[in-house]
């Protein structure tokens, strides 16, 4: 007989949606293990080959974890909250609750024919009202605390405001915006107008005016990870900076316990770097600059106080609060045209760009702390506002950054480490002797930096201090399909919704789009009010539904809480969680800043959310390019493009045949293209290869369902394993699945004809279980 796929895995997957073959069990006395994988946005395409790769890996984790004799979980579920869905709610007028359960519908399909083993009675959807009533009440659990960093936890805000009526900020300790003062008495006499801002500068979520990524086209507020070059991930669109009201989450609260956590968790060495690189510590001094003939100071953050003398000019992030009042007359024209410049680019990209140097004098002057000197004053957009203070000191002769500005504006440059040549280059060490540097000539570097420190601090211009990249997170959207914030306004005063009005539902609006006036899309319900006040109309970021999913899974039906303290309990945290490593600084930070949180609040029973996480690698596509001739709607076929002054464009892959575009095909797949000119060779037009992710941008997609339907879901699986180690990427090739198409006929093969009533021999039975064995290990190996 035969091995017919279709059949075979018709039956078997009807049977275990039937018997319900992998549904976890609440109160089991077999020892648990959680299994997870990094739950999909369901988007309108469905799943290409690339997708499943992390989901077959997990799955065959998880059935061998029951063949251990474990209680798996094994959930899935949908984020199926975003831009996406609300783009093509716009352009077409559909809502995207519509789109998305078409999408899911569509992925839930993909899924099953897969054939994974998932507990599918725990499926949790972000955009569902009955999952994000508990995100919305976990926002309020935010804003309910504040961190006591003597205590080094989130506290609920009412023991901050008894501190208040006690001692005012008299021996406070605690994360804040900005440093403020007062005693119990002016607490008492202030209105509640200013008793709620003075708290919203303490709360671990608050509303404050904050430097922000602002998209116009798209009408929202864009994360760092959203942009790349100055313009939106989705659409291309232009960012620029932009100062506005938002909420946001003060993260940097945790900055030093997300440190130390990851060397409790089994996470790959470049997951674990790229966190610690994104928090950034970093040891040094708070430091005082006056501004000459002004009452301003300028405070700047150094890692390197022993080079103080060294300081030859300072550089103000654009954004800077004092760049205006400071900028004479003389440059105010470039100051503003530079400012205007820098906006255009985003916090991430002005980070990575470490070759473009630009700068501005603003014609101001700053005094030295110690001998008085006056340092020139630049705007330069390598510095941002919202990292430390927005200003540095620059020491041309040990920094090699400051070096090439100092060089690209003929600054001038002082050695105060003995060592180098500062003529060539910056000389960058971090011992050695210090010289030219009045009290601490001569110095070794560690004994300058504490002598520094203990002058600024008796003089009263400066501390020690340990400072970190990680800022505070934009938690508000300018979106339509997203999560209500539960907050509304008495007075201008944000106050919460009571718990049993959550959740806050969408409102029905006319379009999905910003307002005239440029508010949020939520601004053109008729009626969105909550006991006759006006709501936030902003919405929650992606990542908020995806901070705690995971939890919920523990205990999906419960109506009563967010997850029960048995469930908890029991399940505890997750055993392995397989995603993608684009998520480290996004999802998996915020995620371990949240389950941090719900420790210090009493509601978890762990610290970290996820014991062991592997990134899989990723499959990679085929791509095909045409050559488009700038300025026109003219293709040249590959062979001849360096003839012309053209720019590659991903094609379809479906209308390439080996290295041949079908013409027509082309003209008929986007209308721009209907009335394009070819220049082809020999009577063909030559398409480009490029290997590269496998994505719907890239128009390189292979559909599993086609797969699936001439070879069946164990080849498909079996293949994407056999690809190669499941951490690295691997370019697919459609050819290679006959091979193991091959393998699995021979096995049936066998099975029709191989079984024997006989003893098995020692040699048998020492082959049997030498592959038992390796298989064992390959599986705990992955």
């Amino acid at each position: 007989m035969e091995y017919n796929h279709k059949d075979i895995e018709a039956k078997w997957q009807k049977i275990w949606a039937e018997e319900k073959t992998f549904k976890a069990e609440e109160h089991s006395k077999l020892p648990k293990y959680y299994v997870l994988d990094m739950f999909p946005y369901p988007s309108g395409a469905g799943l290409h080959v690339g997708h499943p790769l992390g989901y077959i890996a997990s799955d065959i984790y998880s059935r061998y974890k029951r063949h251990k004799g474990f209680n798996v979980l094994h959930p899935m579920g949908y984020d199926s909250f975003g831009l996406p869905a609300e783009q093509y709610a716009i352009q077409t007028g559909q809502h995207p609750a519509i789109t998305t359960e078409n999408n899911i519908a569509r992925y839930r399909e993909q899924l099953d024919k897969i054939g994974f083993s998932f507990d599918w009675d725990r499926e949790v959807r972000t955009s569902n009202p009955d999952y994000y009533r508990w995100t919305q009440w976990i926002f309020k659990q935010f804003f309910n605390a504040w961190y006591n960093t003597s205590a080094d936890k989130a506290e609920n805000i009412e023991t901050l405001i008894a501190h208040f009526e006690a001692n005012g900020t008299s021996d406070l300790t605690a994360a804040q915006t900005e440093e403020l003062s007062f005693t119990a008495e002016e607490w008492k006499g202030f209105d509640e107008q200013k008793q709620s801002d003075i708290l919203l500068n303490y709360r671990l979520a608050y509303r404050s005016e904050s430097m922000v990524n602002w998209c116009p086209e798209l009408g929202t507020v864009l994360a760092n990870d959203e942009v790349k070059d100055g313009v939106s991930e989705r659409g291309g669109y232009p960012v620029v900076q932009k100062k506005m009201m938002q909420w946001s989450m003060r993260i940097s609260a945790y900055a030093q316990r997300l440190l130390d956590g990851l060397d409790t968790i089994d996470w790959s060495t470049a997951l674990k770097e790229s966190q610690r690189n994104w928090i950034g510590r970093s040891e040094g001094a708070s430091l005082e600059f006056k501004i000459q003939d002004s009452t301003s100071k300028i405070e700047v953050f150094t890692t390197r106080p022993d080079t103080i003398f060294g300081v030859r000019f300072m550089t103000l992030a654009p954004e800077h609060e004092l760049v205006n009042a400071i900028t004479t007359e003389e440059y105010k024209d470039a100051v503003r045209a530079y400012k205007e410049m820098a906006a255009r680019r985003s916090e991430r990209d002005r980070m990575a760009d470490t070759k473009t140097i630009s700068g501005q004098f603003t014609g101001a002057y700053a005094v030295h702390p110690f001998n008085g000197e006056l340092i020139p004053i630049w705007i330069g957009d390598y510095v941002l506002a919202s990292y430390g203070t927005g200003a540095v000191m620059a020491v041309p002769g040990h920094d090699s950054r400051d070096w090439a500005f100092a060089k690209h504006f003929d600054l001038p440059i002082k050695e105060v480490v003995a060592g180098g040549n500062i003529t060539e280059t910056a000389h960058e060490v971090k011992d050695g002797t210090i010289v030219n540097s009045d009290f601490i000539t001569d110095m070794a570097v560690a004994d300058a930096v504490k002598a520094v420190c203990d002058k600024a601090e008796e003089m009263g211009i400066g501390e020690a201090k340990i400072n970190y990249r990680l800022r505070d997170a934009i938690f508000g959207r300018q979106r339509y399909w997203g999560e209500p914030i539960p907050v509304y306004y008495e007075n201008d005063i944000p106050k919460l919704m009571d718990d049993a009005d959550l959740p806050l539902n969408l409102p029905e609006v006319d379009k999905y789009l910003p307002t005239e006036d440029g508010e949020p899309p939520l601004a053109r319900a008729k009626v969105f009010t909550y006991k006759g006040f006006e709501v936030e109309t902003t919405t929650m970021p992606g990542w908020a539904g995806s901070s705690w999913y995971f939890l919920r899974y523990m205990d999906a039906q419960n109506d009563g809480s967010f997850v029960s303290n048995e469930a908890m309990e029991y399940w505890q945290n997750v055993d392995l969680y397989i995603g993608g490593s684009e998520h480290a600084t996004g999802h998996l930070l915020y995620a371990r800043f949240w389950h941090k949180f719900f420790e210090d609040m009493g509601l978890v029973n762990s610290q970290e959310p996820f014991k062991k996480l592997i990134n899989q690698g990723m499959i990679q596509g085929t791509s095909a390019l045409v050559f488009r001739v700038k300025g026109e709607n003219k293709f040249i076929s590959k062979g001849l493009k360096d003839s012309y002054d053209t720019y590659p464009l991903h094609a379809d892959v479906n209308l390439v045949n080996g290295s041949e575009l079908n013409i027509e095909g082309f003209k008929n797949w986007r209308v721009e293209f209907n009335d394009a000119e070819f220049v082809l060779e020999d009577g063909k037009y030559i398409v480009g290869h490029e290997v590269e992710k496998m994505s719907k941008r890239w128009y390189n997609v292979v559909n599993p369902d086609d797969v699936i339907s001439q070879y069946g879901a164990d080849v498909l699986r079996m293949y994407e394993m056999f690809l190669g180690p499941l951490e690295q990427s691997k370019p697919w090739n459609t050819q290679g699945l006959s091979g193991v198409n091959g393998f699995f006929k021979k096995l049936w093969k066998l099975y029709q004809n191989g079984f024997s009533d006989e003893k098995a021999t020692e040699g048998e039975l020492k082959t049997l279980h030498a592959c038992i064995k390796k298989v064992n290990e390959d599986i705990e190996n992955f």
